[in-house]
């Protein structure tokens, strides 16, 4: 295991906007390791008072759209305007090894050469939704680096839309051309929790069918209500391989930010993902201890045996490893009474 460093060494190195030490800051908050689990709660503190000045962007969209294409286009502009742009692309995890390709640098070689970019491509580590258990520490880390931009890119597994947009400012969904077939296979969920639709590959030769495309999502989004923000949705068309259109996005993200700063519903919208976040914590937290416990480690190999060959209902076999958890954290007192 590579050596730590000082909590201070951390925050002054992340602080200084030190690529470096950022990426071994985010290492050891990734880690599931008690000590590091330790010293990065005890670098996030150092760090929290500077943090929180970026907008913080969400990019999902359907298979094959090119959401890498597009954030290495639309990464390339806000640099070029000045802007220092941090990118956590969340890498899936192999269910039989758990291993991750990490591939987004590769996929991004022009922005990850960027002196104004960062990106860090982190694996699941199969937790819910594709979204990287510990990304919203990432997010503090590259805001207290001097990042202007969060882009968190999903994996679009179903849920990811979910948490992504329970951890940024601004949640973009990217569509092709086609909307008339593909309308009918949009969940109604993501749809209301978009703030903008980009119809990528408005590629030489396919303007028509994108326009299209464009028409149709605008119409089908005054369907919806209101958003929590009150700002309405916008649909634009972008080419990510031509860099057309990444303008008029940063403008309307822009505007959006501008428009919610001023409302109060950008400060009211973290307040209520720092919620969302203690409770997700909390959760986590008691899911690790519950398999961490001696007593379920035995015995869980059983229970699960007796689901599979139908013994017992998944109900009963986890209210039973429950009880086995929740008796053996009972503390008898160190001095009770004396009869």
């Amino acid at each position: 295991m590579r050596q730590r460093l000082s909590v201070e060494t951390y925050a002054r190195g992340v602080l200084a906007g030190d690529r470096t030490t950022l990426s071994r800051a985010i290492t050891i908050i990734e880690s599931s390791l008690a000590d590091d689990r330790k010293l990065a709660s005890q670098i996030l503190q150092n760090i929290l008072p500077h943090a929180g000045k970026s907008i913080r962007i969400g990019i999902t969209g359907v298979p094959g759209v090119g959401k890498s294409t597009f954030i290495e286009a639309f990464g390339t502009y806000l640099t070029a305007l000045g802007k220092r742009v941090a990118v956590l692309a969340v890498d899936p995890s192999s269910k039989q090894s758990g291993g991750s390709i990490l591939g987004d640098k590769t996929r991004m070689e022009k922005l990850a050469r960027d002196p104004r970019a960062y990106i860090r491509p982190s694996p699941t580590n199969l937790s819910l939704g594709g979204v990287a258990r510990h990304t919203r520490e990432a997010i503090l880390l590259c805001e207290a680096a001097g990042y202007d931009i969060i882009l968190v890119e999903t994996v679009g597994v179903g849920q990811s839309e979910t948490l992504v947009k329970g951890m940024t400012d601004f949640f973009l969904l990217l569509m092709l051309a086609g909307a008339g077939d593909e309308l009918q296979g949009i969940k109604k969920g993501i749809m209301e929790m978009v703030d903008a639709v980009a119809v990528n590959k408005a590629d030489s030769g396919n303007e028509g069918a994108v326009a299209k495309a464009v028409s149709e999502y605008r119409q089908a989004l005054h369907l919806f209500p209101e958003t929590a923000s009150r700002v309405p949705v916008q649909v634009v068309a972008c080419s990510a391989l031509e860099g057309v259109g990444m303008e008029p996005i940063w403008k309307l993200i822009s505007d959006f930010h501008a428009r919610t700063s001023e409302s109060g519903f950008l400060q009211q919208n973290r307040q209520f993902q720092r919620t969302e976040w203690l409770h997700e914590q909390i959760r986590q937290s008691l899911e690790d201890q519950f398999y961490e416990n001696d007593l379920v480690r035995q015995h869980i190999a059983s229970a699960d045996e007796a689901v599979r060959t139908g013994e017992k209902l998944p109900e009963e076999a986890a209210a039973d490893l429950i009880g086995l958890f929740l008796r053996s954290t009972i503390q008898t007192p160190k001095n009770s009474a004396k009869s």
